[in-house]
């Protein structure tokens, strides 16, 4: 074995343990974050906020319908440029997607706001990562 294909190798065993920690911490930190999830005081807490949020999202909803009917024409459309004015956030997990344009948390001073996975209008304040 020439001494190129032997550090190849090694590269190679490195990339494979360092693949290796990271797929453990990620589902390391997945299981605590489930735990912390089924808590029956999350739970709770997290059946308040969704329960304002939605409450709210109905409030605004006369005035920001526009927004999703624009939003719905530009998916149907397949409007790439409709689509990329809009707001970037979003709460994957649940289904949400701002429907607002970009900027609007400071120039409207709006929360965000779309509809639930439901298809039940939604507002909501923060944004979280697709997979959270």
């Amino acid at each position: 074995m020439s001494t190129g294909e032997h550090e190849a190798g090694e590269q190679r065993v490195q990339d494979a343990v360092r693949k290796h920690a990271r797929t453990r911490a990620f589902a390391e930190a997945e299981d605590v974050i489930s735990a912390v999830l089924s808590d029956p005081g999350v739970r709770e807490a997290r059946a308040r906020v969704e329960a304002a949020e939605t409450e709210m999202g109905t409030e605004l909803s006369a005035r920001l319908q526009p927004f999703q009917d624009r939003y719905d024409r530009a998916v149907a459309e397949g409007d790439a440029d409709g689509l990329a004015g809009l707001c970037a956030g979003k709460h994957g997990r649940w289904g949400r997607i701002c429907v607002l344009p970009d900027g609007h948390e400071t120039s409207m001073e709006e929360p965000h706001w779309g509809r639930n996975g439901e298809g039940r209008p939604i507002a909501w304040v923060g944004s979280a990562p697709d997979d959270w």
